[in-house]
């Protein structure tokens, strides 16, 4: 049996042959071992890990609000509203990264543009599932990911499950005892005056709903911190492209300019208006 190591008496541990080691825990090798850029460009390295990482932060971002999901689906809103926070901070964080990209000239970018080929962020699986997960789902943009079998299941099982925004709908229509609408699979929600009418009830009896209160404001400063990180995502590509195209054909700074008006919580910036 194996001694079990005790830092209080024996210091900084020195050896790891036979003890798993920081880099061990986290898969460092792998990790620091997959940039492989194509061409001699010094920038290239800066874009793939920009990329990947944003990858990674998005990995945790499904992982929160799947389990947030469940929580307001149990009706356990504490737990929803700090993996709700924990996801709007992310988000803040990712939003500081394009900092770091903008430092990426246009010139610099023209020295490997080429070489990304046809790849584009626009086919983020993660990015898709992420939105599909929110309420914002739009079917068509499956077809970018059917070469991939386990991706293109990932995106099909979200469809056929409420996001996390019909599930807070569900339970603010329990809570108020009004019937919950059937939630909108397999499209991009839509502001439904009902809705809205039952979040109104909220606002203006705070101290008597101060849970669905609570879950309602959770939602906006995800919301919030999400719009930031698409108008920066939009202001950094038009920063460095102007407006071309993008390599995977969309088109680019237009495509994303379109995104900033999609709203994920329709209802809930809608009402802010009548109270």
């Amino acid at each position: 049996m194996s001694k079990i190591y005790d830092p209080g008496v024996e210091g900084a541990k020195m050896s790891f042959k036979d003890a798993m080691s920081y880099g061990d825990y986290l898969g460092l090798n792998a990790i620091l071992n997959a940039q492989h850029p194509l061409s001699d460009a010094h920038d290239e390295m800066l874009f793939i890990i920009q990329h990947q990482a944003s990858e990674v932060w998005m990995r945790l971002i499904i992982h929160e609000l799947t389990q947030a999901r469940l929580a307001i689906r149990e009706g356990n809103l504490p737990q929803a509203f700090k993996m709700l926070t924990r996801v709007a901070r992310i988000f803040e964080q990712l939003n500081g990264a394009w900092d770091v990209l903008r430092t990426m000239t246009p010139s610099e970018y023209t020295a490997f543009r080429d070489d990304l080929g046809a790849s584009s962020g626009f086919q983020s699986m993660q990015y898709r599932l992420i939105e599909f997960m929110l309420g914002n789902r739009n079917p068509n943009q499956m077809k970018v990911h059917d070469h991939d079998e386990v991706a293109h299941k990932l995106l099909v099982d979200e469809l056929a499950r409420p996001s996390l925004y019909a599930e807070a709908i569900a339970h603010l229509c329990r809570e108020l005892g009004e019937t919950s609408p059937a939630p909108q699979l397999q499209s991009p929600h839509q502001a439904d005056p009902a809705i809205q009418a039952c979040w109104k009830r909220v606002y203006e009896n705070v101290q008597d709903h101060w849970p669905l209160y609570e879950l309602a404001e959770k939602l906006v400063d995800l919301e919030d911190y999400f719009r930031r990180w698409r108008f920066n995502h939009v202001t950094t590509v038009e920063r460095v492209i102007g407006f071309k195209l993008g390599t995977g054909g969309t088109a680019g700074v237009s495509y994303l300019r379109k995104m900033l008006e999609v709203e994920l919580f329709p209802e809930l910036w809608n009402l802010r208006g009548e109270l």
